[in-house]
């Protein structure tokens, strides 16, 4: 306990104290100085939080380099200013390289800003997002089919930037898709990754349309090694499929105009007094949830199985 009191005695009283205070303040530059250190460390995280905090602090360094150097006359004040001007200098042309690897076309821009940007996703996991589906973006020209009903393999994933795309099912309409929508959110949900299987509906571009496509495999590979890209497309996809549900849902009614619930299962007993009631299915099979319930007019069933 003595020798540690001896070392913060003379840490604290060994030094001089100041018995006189200059009465003159300091110059302008360093005053500057510390408005750059005090705007600098007011920056955000990201690409762009990154360079303004490096650059307002470069510009607080240099700032106080040129005073030590000018006013105070101190080599080690100024040494040690002008090395952390350098690295904050460095530091700011690695980010700026690094936004600039990071860009991307118009469509693939305008699709982050609008869907992926909002969820608070970086450039950096985004352009994994990208690469992915190697940056390409496919027209669909006008009637035109993404895919036909029982003869299309289910083996991509598929977003729509521009365009409208039809739903159909045995020539009946089921509903549109519009873009920043998954065309084939249903038929990826309903199967697993080593599951195979085939489009029960025909999808057909009643526009000139455009869209981005992942390969089914290469995409799964990607979930493997990013678990957060995982979730983000589990959110993105279930949301997608929810929107599906609700176009659908306004079209059916049961029985004399009664509405159906989404929220009820495939099979459920409709008790109507001229309709005999459904009995409960032993066995839900999974099925696509642009699928319809046994006993609902006005919409063909459709399931993948």
């Amino acid at each position: 306990m003595g020798e540690n009191a001896s070392f913060w005695e003379g840490l604290i009283y060994a030094h001089p104290t100041c018995t006189s205070w200059k009465q003159e303040a300091e110059g302008s530059i360093y005053h500057l100085a510390s408005i750059l250190f005090v705007v600098g460390f007011m920056g955000g995280s990201g690409f762009f939080g990154l360079l303004y905090v490096f650059s307002l602090l470069g510009l607080g360094f240099l700032c106080s380099s040129v005073w030590a150097w000018l006013d105070v006359c101190a080599a080690d004040i100024f040494s040690w200013n002008f090395i952390l001007f350098v690295i904050c200098f460095v530091q700011f042309i690695y980010v700026t390289y690094q936004v600039r690897s990071v860009s991307f076309d118009r469509e693939f821009q305008e699709l982050y800003s609008a869907l992926f940007q909002p969820l608070g996703i970086s450039l950096t996991v985004y352009r994994k997002i990208v690469l992915c589906c190697d940056a390409e973006v496919v027209t669909l020209e006008k009637e035109h089919c993404y895919a036909m009903q029982g003869k299309t393999p289910i083996d991509k994933l598929s977003l729509l930037v521009s365009g409208r795309i039809r739903v159909t099912v045995d020539g009946e309409f089921l509903h549109y898709i519009f873009p920043l929508q998954f065309l084939d959110s249903p038929e990826w949900d309903s199967l697993r990754p080593t599951e195979e299987g085939i489009f029960q509906v025909t999808l057909t571009a009643e526009t000139d349309c455009r869209y981005v496509a992942w390969r089914r495999k290469k995409l799964y590979l990607l979930f493997a090694k990013h678990r957060f890209i995982s979730r983000l497309f589990s959110i993105l996809i279930g949301s997608d499929i929810a929107e599906k549900l609700y176009a659908l849902n306004d079209r059916v009614h049961v029985g004399k105009g009664f509405r159906y619930d989404i929220r009820l299962p495939n099979f459920y007993h409709v008790s109507l007094p001229d309709t005999p009631p459904v009995q409960p299915s032993h066995h839900l099979q999974r099925g696509s949830p642009r699928c319809k319930p046994a006993g609902v007019t006005n919409c063909s069933p459709f399931s993948t199985q």
